[in-house]
C-alpha cells in the first residue's frame, strides 16, 4: 500500500507553527506523499478533512491545528474536536486530530519540540492505521505519550 495510500494532510493559518510542512517532511521520509489543503481555522478542519477524504479520496487525513491559551481558544478547538468526529463517522474514515495548545509549556522553544514531535509521531501514526495495523495492536497499553516522553504501561 505504500505509495498509493493516499494521506491527506488539513492545516491552518491560525497555527503560528507551518505544521502542515512538518507533515510533509515526516511522510516524504517514510515514502508517501501529502494531499495537503489548508483551511483559515481550527473549526475549519472537519469540512476540510471531510472533503480531502470526499474529493480528494484520502485513505486517512491527518488534521492539524494550534489553539491558543484562552478559554475561547480551548472551546473552539473542542468544537472542531466534535466536528472532526463527526466527519470521521461520515465517512467512516480516520482523521487523526492533532492539536497543539500554544499553553502546554510555557517557553516557544519548547512549544516548537512539543509541536515537531507531536505532528511527526501522529504521521507515524496515521501511516500505522492503514499500512499495518497490526503494530498499533502492539503498541496497546504501553503509554505512548505524542508531544512528550512516552510514560509507559502500568505493569501488573
Amino acid at each position: 500500500m505504500k505509495g498509493k495510500a493516499r494521506i491527506g494532510v488539513c492545516d491552518t493559518t491560525f497555527a503560528r507553527v507551518d505544521m502542515g510542512k512538518i507533515a510533509e517532511d515526516e511522510l516524504r521520509r517514510w515514502g508517501f506523499r501529502a494531499i495537503r489543503y489548508t483551511v483559515p481555522g481550527i473549526k475549519d478542519l472537519p469540512v476540510g478533512s471531510k472533503k480531502l477524504i470526499e474529493e480528494r479520496q484520502c485513505d486517512v487525513v491527518i488534521a492539524l491545528g494550534m489553539p491558543g491559551g484562552e478559554p475561547i481558544d480551548k472551546q473552539c478547538a473542542h468544537e472542531a474536536s466534535l466536528g472532526l468526529i463527526m466527519a470521521q463517522l461520515m465517512t467512516n474514515t480516520h482523521i487523526i486530530e492533532v492539536f497543539v495548545y500554544e499553553d502546554e509549556v510555557e517557553q516557544e522553544k519548547e512549544l516548537l519540540k512539543v509541536v515537531e514531535n507531536r505532528v511527526r509521531e501522529h504521521v507515524q501514526n496515521a501511516i500505522k492505521l492503514i499500512t499495518s495495523p497490526d503494530k498499533l495492536l502492539k503498541e496497546a497499553g504501553t503509554g505512548q505519550r505524542q508531544g512528550f516522553a512516552d510514560v509507559g504501561p502500568i505493569l501488573r
